[in-house]
């Protein structure tokens, strides 16, 4: 199940849903959840003549949490993808990412990212974001775990670059946005509580940097809200973290949301 959470995304959206239909990998649904948008969103989707695609609409404006729950709640498929409609899947994603869970006999994997790539509005290249030092292959959860912590900010990736089993989903139940800014990253710890993590160090995702969506718009809060993800993996003892890496997360969190504030407004300028 590729499941497309979208509110105003008419600008975007059918390059979106145009790299799922694309896909090399052709054993799918795509499950496009419009929340209660005023915009074309709807026309847009219902000129995609597949049977693979499902269109719903939301009654009222549930939310991004909300939304992305609805998106769990109506995937039919053994595994799941959560496309934000700004985001491109490469040609071979899915295949590339099913290839590692139907391999996975024993269901010690919980997730399977890759390495991306950011583009701007315009589908510009700004830079190629992966794990780091890290070839591709198996990586311990705690590994996982601590890594993105001491770095102070998400390594496995944004939703479109993830890949999990919905049996899992079912166990570790829906997504929490009460802090805001790491909501995937939240998710992505739970799914590691139960299996490890397999990294594919190609760029099989483009994450869009667009000023309007709802990554830029809390991203602001960047720092605080990663600052409360340490405090919530520091109190759960399944995680076994040392004390000097939460220290350190929050003093890299700080460093990565100004960095992040400076490429925005640089691509701001430019653009003017």
């Amino acid at each position: 199940s590729v499941c497309m959470p979208t509110y105003m995304g008419a600008n975007f959206i059918g390059a979106a849903i145009e790299s799922v239909l694309m896909q090399t990998f052709s054993d799918f649904e795509l499950i496009v959840i419009d929340d209660n948008s005023t915009d074309e969103t709807e026309l847009i989707v219902a000129n995609y003549n597949d049977s693979r695609i499902r269109f719903l609409r939301n009654d009222r404006n549930l939310g991004p949490e909300g939304n992305w729950n609805r998106c769990l709640s109506e995937a039919r498929g053994r595994y799941i993808k959560l496309l934000p409609q700004d985001d491109i899947l490469s040609l071979n994603c899915l295949e590339s990412q099913v290839a590692v869970l139907e391999a996975d006999t024993d269901e010690s994997i919980a997730l399977v990212f890759c390495a991306r790539t950011i583009i701007d509005p315009l589908g510009r290249n700004i830079m190629t974001r992966g794990y780091p030092r890290h070839q591709g292959g198996r990586i311990s959860s705690r590994s996982a775990i601590r890594s993105s912590i001491r770095s102070g900010t998400n390594l496995i990736g944004e939703p479109g670059g993830v890949l999990f089993r919905m049996s899992l989903a079912d166990k570790v139940g829906g997504f929490d946005a009460s802090i805001g800014y790491i909501v995937d990253l939240d998710y992505w710890f739970r799914l590691l509580v139960h299996g490890d993590a397999y990294y594919l160090a190609e760029k099989l995702v483009s994450f869009r940097v667009s000023f309007g969506s709802w990554s830029f718009v809390i991203g602001n809060n960047q720092c605080t809200d990663f600052s409360r993800l340490i405090d919530r993996v520091a109190a759960n003892p399944a995680c076994d973290i040392d004390k000097t890496i939460f220290i350190t997360g929050k003093v890299m969190a700080r460093v990565n949301n100004l960095l992040r504030l400076l490429l925005y407004k640089f691509l701001q300028m430019r653009d003017k």
